[in-house]
């Protein structure tokens, strides 16, 4: 059985980023907190405990104390009440969800009404509308655009959560077009991201078997395994090689491998040993 593995698998350069950063402050710094989940994958989130950095869900006394913002950003007023209560900040929010609070700010600014595509209550989501002055609507599923809240003769922006499915974008933005006049688009898929995509959509073809690797809270992963299964029914979502059924490969001549953004590389080595294993 042939094991082809996805050039995108693992890390993008945003987890690298925030993960380095976290490391190299829990070498040089005292109590050190983070506020939440660094990116979406137990292991790292174990690994980051391990080194020594604190997971908070609320930020109380701060005065000694540093904070770790998350790759995946955080609302204005996190960033406000940081620092009213004293803590150092080391913010980690990847470059390009940082590159979307500022369009999504600075088209606000010149007076359009802000449209979020993404899913409602992931971090991104909510760091992204938290840097708005104004409620922003939030559509994640073509079947429900609230048409009622849109107001013919205001102006719309469009911005994307980055790790969005450009297809499912490109049917909202279509029927928003329909609707809307004046309708700004602004395409922020994460470059990671749409190689990521455009990789699974030729894997699962070329593939008898497709393995996608990745925590169950992992958003991105969510998409490369929905794409993948469309395309190909034998496609599975482990988040580590404890998961895999050997039935799963029956007469099987291919698998194809892949992960997402924040899975790390040693759960992607450990698969593949596996299926090395039982070939």
């Amino acid at each position: 059985m042939k094991i082809n593995l996805a050039k995108s698998a693992g890390f993008c350069f945003g987890v690298k980023r925030a993960i380095n950063l976290a490391y190299k402050t829990a070498k040089t710094q005292d109590n050190v907190y983070i506020l939440g989940d660094i990116v979406h994958n137990e292991d790292v989130v174990k690994e980051i405990i391990s080194a020594g950095i604190k997971k908070t869900g609320k930020l109380t006394r701060g005065k000694g104390r540093t904070i770790i913002i998350r790759a995946h950003g955080a609302p204005k007023k996190t960033f406000e009440k940081a620092l009213s209560l004293g803590y150092n900040i080391i913010d980690t929010t990847c470059t390009m969800v940082k590159e979307i609070h500022k369009i999504a700010e600075e088209m606000e600014d010149n007076g359009y009404k802000i449209i979020v595509i993404g899913d409602r209550d992931h971090d991104e989501v909510k760091g992204i509308v938290g840097h708005l002055r104004n409620k922003a609507l939030i559509i994640d599923n073509p079947g429900k655009i609230p048409f009622s809240k849109l107001n013919k003769s205001n102006r719309f922006c469009v911005v994307v959560q980055s790790t969005q499915n450009i297809e499912n974008v490109n049917k909202i933005v279509g029927l928003l077009r329909k609707k809307i006049k004046n309708l700004k688009f602004f395409n922020t898929i994460c470059k990671p991201t749409t190689f990521k995509q455009k990789e699974i959509t030729e894997l699962p073809l070329k593939n008898d078997v497709m393995i996608i690797i990745g925590s169950k809270t992992s958003a991105n992963t969510k998409r490369l395994y929905e794409i993948s299964r469309s395309l190909n029914r034998r496609s599975y979502w482990i988040q580590s090689r404890s998961e895999i059924n050997p039935s799963w490969f029956r007469n099987a001549k291919s698998v194809g491998v892949t992960s997402g953004a924040s899975t790390p590389d040693a759960a992607t080595d450990s698969v593949i040993a596996y299926l090395r294993s039982i070939e």
